[in-house]
């Protein structure tokens, strides 16, 4: 059983939603990384267009992506237990995040299980990881980001670092992936830092 208060004790919850932007292979690879660890607890969300759009992009089935997830969530059902924030969390990513999703998120337009649940998340002052995916991007666009950010919503969209010279499409998930857990302060498989331009004390 998770710790009551998602940030200690056997283990700490994280909540992943998956909306209907490209890119479900994000939170695939999010829930995967998450799997890894006995520390974590993966709560998952996927929209009606999420799992069309996971099915059109990857060779994964629905029921294999939630099989990798701890507790499985219906996106219809805002009386689950993320709606609440008594339900504690180490908090949410959304991963990737539609603008649809974005401006419900924005605008406190909870009529989603994962609007909802982003919507708590906020509220109760933890973090909340936006994988916006879309361009290009017009001024209602970044308006919304705008406003999520001011909220105290992290906008985090899947840009590669190319300085890694990732050579795959799934080196480039991993290092974004691997990103996000670490901007959530949770156990990952770290990516190469960027030492370019300093030198030791000793002047070697």
């Amino acid at each position: 059983m998770a710790a009551d208060n998602g940030m200690g004790g056997e283990r700490m919850r994280v909540a992943v939603g998956i909306s209907g932007a490209s890119g479900t292979i994000y939170g695939i690879r999010l829930l995967e990384e998450l799997r890894k660890s006995p520390s974590l607890e993966a709560h998952l969300v996927i929209s009606s267009s999420g799992k069309r759009t996971l099915v059109a992009e990857t060779d994964w089935t629905v029921k294999r992506v939630e099989a990798l997830a701890d507790v499985v969530y219906d996106d219809r059902d805002v009386g689950a237990s993320l709606a609440s924030g008594s339900f504690r969390t180490a908090g949410m990513v959304i991963a990737p995040c539609s603008i649809k999703t974005l401006a419900a998120l924005a605008s406190c337009h909870a009529d989603t299980l994962i609007a909802r649940a982003g919507d708590v998340t906020l509220k109760e002052g933890r973090p909340l990881l936006a994988l916006v995916r879309e361009t290009p991007l017009h001024l209602g666009h970044l308006r919304q980001m705008v406003a999520f950010a001011e909220m105290g919503g992290i906008v985090f969209p899947p840009v590669p670092a190319f300085y890694q010279r990732p050579a795959t499409v799934d080196e480039i998930v991993s290092q974004t992936v691997a990103r996000v857990l670490a901007r959530m302060g949770l156990e990952h498989d770290p990516v190469p830092e960027w030492t370019s331009g300093g030198r030791s004390p000793s002047g070697a």
